[in-house]
């Protein structure tokens, strides 16, 4: 497989447990929960998500009990995708650490919706913004 192609399951899961920190931190009301969350999303954005802790769980625990994969896709889109998160959930960190604290939630809130869109229907809002970005401009 292509360093630049994932298994379309591994992304999947990655949301599934993104979306269950997310959760956690808006439950709990932790900046640090939070910012655990944005060092994954860092880790994705510059190593690729490939290369992210979630992107390991998946290959060490997850991806061999499964069968071969079927689907893959490029992985500039997720990617591209954990950067979009990565903004919000820094923009939840200085409404947690510095104020106010409706920012934090908001923003916290608004990153675990388009998460959870990916977990549980398989569809990546951060994608599609990718994909039209790349139409409009070419």
């Amino acid at each position: 497989m292509s360093d630049n192609r994932v298994d379309v399951r591994g992304p999947r899961f990655a949301a599934a447990l993104t979306s269950v920190v997310l959760a956690a931190a808006l439950i709990s009301g932790s900046g640090w929960v939070l910012a655990f969350q944005a060092l994954v999303f860092a880790i994705g954005v510059a190593a690729g998500v490939q290369r992210s802790p979630y992107a390991w769980l998946f290959k060490v625990a997850v991806r061999p009990r499964l069968a071969a994969p079927r689907e893959f896709e490029d992985a500039a889109p997720p990617r591209f995708a954990q950067g979009v998160g990565l903004v919000f959930v820094a923009i939840g960190l200085v409404g947690y650490f510095a104020g106010p604290e409706w920012l934090g939630l908001a923003a916290t809130g608004c990153a675990l919706a388009a998460t959870f869109l990916n977990a549980a229907f398989g569809y990546c809002l951060g994608c599609e913004v990718y994909l039209l970005l790349r139409r409009a401009t070419g």
